[in-house]
């Protein structure tokens, strides 16, 4: 062990009503700088300010990948699949063994669904014999699959991206349901359109017992430089003028009304609300809230 390992939690359980919600932290990577990927209209000065009055470092951040398991209704639903077997170099793809320590096997997971097509969210769906969830069946958004398969509107820096969703994505197709906004996805889970950050970008709410949560996958990619500047482009958006739009729509919903809310690159255990400060947003990270 050296002095930069840490222990770390790999797993947040909580019931919502009569569903059972499990984040999973797939691993952890630092990235050796903030711009780019965020706040790529700022100064260097204007950047170190952000991060001095967040007190985070402005120069590099650490960047959590995690997939929301939720059972509802007779069904174990995997949202994102996290890296798989591919991320084990770089420290990522844990999905598959910590929910294993969880009680779930692999092959529980009735149904995985896609937030979008991003390499961190899809090359988990492939193990090393095959199907990473052998009885699963799948579902995303349509403009998503439509738009990855086409090609058309794939920015130049995602072919490679692409590729790997012709490779993973399509062939499971003929398993696959094709949802619109609005659809019902399971028992209590609703697809919702958050386009931008990818072409078909959708997000899900799980309502039970009178509670709601809303996955907001990659709505936002960080909790401080996303939130303090949603106005800001970001580099691993897709279609960044529709991004920053879907973003402020997002956040300004989660704080009106109150949302707790799960995103995959939120601080694990990547559960929180979004609170109005100013003319911008701050992350308020859950600590007690689903224990009653």
């Amino acid at each position: 062990m050296t002095d930069r390992d840490q222990i770390r939690a790999e797993l947040r359980r909580f019931h919502l009503g009569d569903a059972r919600v499990t984040t999973v932290l797939d691993g952890l990577v630092t990235r050796d700088a903030v711009r780019p990927p965020f706040c790529l209209d700022k100064s260097d000065a204007e950047l170190q300010a952000v991060a001095a009055a967040n007190r985070v470092p402005w120069d590099r951040f650490e960047h959590g990948f995690v997939p929301t398991l939720v059972e509802t209704g007779g069904e174990t639903v995997l949202v994102d699949a996290g890296f798989g077997v591919v991320g084990h170099a770089e420290g990522t793809g844990q999905l598959v063994e910590r929910l294993g320590r969880a009680g779930i096997a692999a092959s529980d997971v009735t149904l995985v669904v896609l937030t979008h097509v991003h390499p961190d969210h899809i090359l988990g769906l492939r193990g090393p014999g095959g199907d990473a969830f052998p009885n699963a069946r799948y579902a995303m958004g349509r403009v998503e699959f439509d738009e990855w398969k086409s090609g058309a509107r794939v920015p130049p820096q995602r072919e490679k991206n692409r590729e790997m969703f012709l490779d993973i994505v399509v062939p499971l197709a003929d398993r696959m349901t094709f949802l619109e906004d609005g659809d019902t996805v399971a028992p209590g889970l609703t697809a919702e359109a958050a386009f931008g950050h990818s072409p078909g970008h959708m997000m899900y709410r799980l309502e039970s017992g009178g509670r709601q949560v809303l996955i907001w996958g990659d709505v936002a990619n960080h909790y401080v430089f996303s939130l303090r500047h949603p106005e800001s482009p970001v580099a691993f958006d897709d279609d960044r003028e529709q991004a920053i739009a879907t973003r402020k729509r997002v956040l300004e919903m989660a704080a009106t009304d109150g949302l707790m809310v799960i995103g995959h690159h939120m601080p694990f255990p990547s559960l929180g609300f979004v609170e109005r400060d100013g003319a911008s947003y701050r992350w308020v990270p859950e600590t007690y809230q689903t224990s009653f």
